[in-house]
């Protein structure tokens, strides 16, 4: 493959940046963009000489070498189904849904269709985050703390959680994905939230939540998400090791061990432009550096669902180690009893 032909289904803020950034690679073409908003997909396209089409059939119609998902979280679903079943190699933006039973669906597909898929977790191509896991590959993480603390965005369905999954799922997934590549898989959750949606019309979101976490190694940690501020004022996951301590965000890596205190700088930017690169790469045969494909992705989209379940329930949330998509919560001295969510079932 000479060129790759990439196709855009969503034309909103993440969408421009893919645009942005794939244009600027020499063996890329942006064939076209879809959104709903037909203005805006015009608008876009227009900006790169590239195409509009009504809908996703419509651009896959066209043969894309790739298509790039970039919808708000309860659009998830459909426009992944006829890309798979179109066999295009498919980049998902986070979070891959509102919901995990979309994403249990979506990743049965992939799994099926033996499809190439990534996902927007750019933390990972960080070059800090290599650092840090440098540091600790000898080491066992004792504790882990993560935060987002933020601000509600100015977009109308962010603080429906039917629309967003709420802060957790929407915001706070890069902290759970980076959380889960230092220290390992969790466990189970105990979460809390506070019951008051933060100021915003139709909010129905809680403000904060807390959470607790376990490990599989017998780590613990916790989470602590916010919306309640008009800043974003901390981004990022505090790891301790024996004799190791980490603060890592997404500008940088601040190391404190017997050798004093060292920060180390990140580079977002290029973050951003490694994933994109890792993907085209791999369409075009060219490289194998897709550092969360679909079904990696879906671990931490379980993870962030189990946090939010915990909170609204007040009940303890265990997770599964394996690939089974089954979440149980026991509490003591209470008989048995079964809710379900979608496309998980927790024992109470």
């Amino acid at each position: 493959m000479r060129t790759c032909r990439v196709g855009l289904v969503g034309a909103g803020g993440v969408a421009q940046r893919h645009a942005r950034v794939l244009t600027g690679f020499e063996d890329v073409e942006l064939l076209g963009v879809t959104d709903v908003a037909a203005d805006a997909a015009r608008e876009l396209a227009e900006a790169y000489g590239a195409r509009s089409f009504v809908d996703a059939a419509d651009l896959l119609a066209a043969g894309p070498d790739a298509v790039y998902v970039c919808v708000p979280p309860f659009a998830h679903g459909p426009v992944e189904e006829l890309v798979i079943e179109a066999g295009v190699p498919m980049f998902v933006e986070k979070p891959v849904a509102a919901d995990l039973e979309t994403a249990e669906r979506i990743a049965a597909l992939v799994e099926r269709r033996g499809l190439l898929t990534a996902v927007g977790h750019h933390w990972r191509y960080l070059h800090a985050v290599g650092q840090a896991r440098e540091l600790l590959a000898d080491r066992p993480v004792r504790m882990v703390g993560g935060a987002w603390l933020d601000r509600v965005p100015p977009v109308p369905w962010w603080a429906r959680c039917d629309r967003s999954g709420g802060p957790v799922v929407e915001q706070a997934a890069h902290v759970l994905d980076l959380i889960r590549l230092l220290a390992g898989e969790v466990t189970e959750v105990t979460a809390y939230g506070d019951g008051s949606p933060p100021p915003v019309a139709d909010a129905d979101i809680d403000s904060v939540t807390a959470a607790t976490l376990r490990f599989a190694s017998g780590a613990v940690g916790t989470l602590a998400a916010a919306c309640v501020l008009s800043w974003k004022h901390r981004a990022g996951v505090e790891v301790l090791a024996d004799g190791l301590a980490l603060s890592l965000a997404e500008d940088g890596l601040l190391i404190r061990d017997a050798d004093g205190e060292r920060r180390l700088p990140a580079d977002p930017d290029g973050a951003r432009v490694a994933v994109d690169r890792a993907f085209v790469d791999a369409v075009r045969g060219a490289g194998d550096d897709v550092r969360v494909p679909y079904a990696e992705a879906l671990r931490t989209q379980r993870l962030a669902v189990a946090v939010a379940e915990s909170a609204r329930t007040g009940r303890a949330v265990a997770l599964p180690t394996g690939p089974a998509a089954r979440l149980t919560a026991p509490v003591a001295d209470a008989a048995p009893a079964e809710v379900t969510l979608p496309g998980v079932t927790i024992d109470a």
